[in-house]
């Protein structure tokens, strides 16, 4: 009992804990136990056997290399000409969280380059309507830093950083890292002096069926975009265009909640990552300015059957979510009260039901606790990329799920969060915190050593 001698406050927290708290099954009936490098690429735990093969099938689209047509293996040919990755398991490492390039990596493997310019036009603004970005004429709308042998990548990706320090109450100071890109060895022409980036590391694939599985009704219910409530919390709904649907519907994937479906998010990614075509989008990813699309063999079309893209589907959709480690802890107990105290739960749901799924019964009306409220946020100028995207703005970003957080360093052998990595453990990510979460981050900087861990220690308990 030494640790709430240390702090006034723990006891009247303690009791204040959700009963979310001790659920050690944050994605409900779906939650597998593991340990380990495996942790994130477990099936849904109540999938029935005769859908795991229908699971394997699909994570072996998403592991194994796609290569360059033609080639035998036409079930995976098609790759590039441009492309960031020859296989989704390379920036999804072990179904994981990407990383920013360290020093002597040569390629910024799990991390990728949105580019975009500003809607000026009459014509321009009309497109930013339907497509939510204007893609850079020359390069399109992400930089391919690879390219088929004997072509041209279009640029490499170079990050530096400056020191920002941050000091606590009590005196301690924590020096964040300020990320700063660099786009190099332009392969095809300068690019338009008004170009927007925005860097972006590969998300973890966890309980993505699940989050897809939220109702609508209830996200609507949790926005609230001009602040009604008075709380200084002013989430909003991103409205995405659906390529199936032929409509807009609320964005759950990406950074920025840039798409609708896990369907249209992968199609997205075969076409703009590994550089393939499919019924979603049958269009190559190169622009009118590059002909090397046209010049080279191509892998049929389309060069992702639909039949690839619902095993894909599939597979996304059931990849389970760890339980929850140490929830009795007395220090995590701590930690979970002083998340609520400062008002980190305000974002980070904690508790939701999925709703009626007849097609997916794994998913289907789940009590789950994700941390998210899939929602839109401004987070500050410190975390602005400056680059719209539909109705998010330069300074707004989808609140991320938080589930298994505390399994990314024996995953992925690295603690780096957030959209562009420039945390490098759980405290700064939460010390880069700003906009409608600064009074959140204030309050943070109030806490002891003891607190902080116990905070720490709650996050990684999850």
């Amino acid at each position: 009992m030494k640790l709430f001698k240390k702090s006034s406050v723990a006891l009247m927290l303690l009791a204040s804990a959700s009963a979310s708290a001790y659920d050690v099954k944050s994605g409900g009936g779906t939650s597998v136990k593991k340990d380990g490098a495996n942790a994130y690429s477990m099936p849904a735990g109540n999938l029935p056997m005769t859908k795991r093969l229908d699971f394997s099938v699909g994570n072996s689209f998403f592991r194994n290399p796609w290569v360059q047509a033609p080639a035998s293996t036409d079930a995976r040919d098609g790759l590039g000409p441009l492309f960031n990755t020859n296989g989704c398991q390379n920036c999804h490492i072990k179904d994981g969280r990407g990383h920013p390039p360290e020093k002597n990596d040569l390629h910024a493997v799990s991390m990728l380059v949105r580019l975009s310019i500003p809607a000026m036009t009459a014509e321009q603004k009309k497109a930013f309507i339907k497509d939510g970005v204007i893609p850079e004429p020359t390069y399109g709308g992400q930089l391919q830093d690879f390219a088929l042998q004997d072509q041209t990548p279009e640029g490499q990706i170079n990050i530096t950083y400056t020191d920002v320090p941050v000091t606590f109450k009590d005196g301690t100071t924590v020096t964040l890292r300020q990320p700063h890109l660099k786009i190099t060895e332009l392969g095809y022409g300068e690019m338009h002096p008004d170009t927007q980036f925005s860097a972006r590391v590969a998300p973890p694939m966890i309980g993505l069926g699940l989050l897809e599985s939220i109702p609508n009704e209830t996200l609507i219910a949790w926005a609230d975009e001009h602040d009604k409530n008075n709380d200084g919390i002013s989430g909003k709904t991103n409205m995405v265009w659906d390529v199936q649907s032929n409509d807009f519907a609320i964005g759950r994937f990406g950074w920025k909640a840039g798409q609708p479906t896990l369907m249209q998010q992968n199609a997205a990614a075969f076409n703009g990552d590994v550089g393939l075509t499919s019924n979603l989008f049958p269009n190559e990813n190169c622009t009118s300015k590059q002909t090397l699309c046209d010049d080279l063999p191509n892998g049929g079309r389309p060069e992702v059957s639909d039949n690839v893209l619902d095993f894909v589907e599939f597979y996304s959709q059931h990849l389970a979510v760890p339980i929850r480690r140490n929830v009795k802890d007395p220090q995590v107990k701590l930690g979970q009260s002083l998340f609520a105290k400062a008002g980190c739960d305000s974002c980070h749901k904690t508790d939701v039901k999925t709703g009626a799924r007849e097609d997916l019964p794994a998913l289907s009306n789940q009590t789950i606790h994700p941390y998210t409220d899939l929602l839109l946020h401004d987070m500050g100028e410190g975390l602005a990329d400056n680059r719209p995207e539909y109705l998010a703005n330069g300074r707004e970003w989808r609140t991320a799920p938080l589930w298994g957080i505390g399994y990314t360093e024996e995953v992925n052998g690295h603690t780096y969060f957030l959209h562009d990595g420039r945390a490098r453990n759980l405290l700064e990510a939460v010390l880069w915190h700003g906009g409608e979460a600064e009074p959140a981050k204030q309050t943070v900087l109030t806490f002891t050593k003891t607190e902080r861990d116990a905070l720490v220690a709650f996050l990684n308990s999850l």
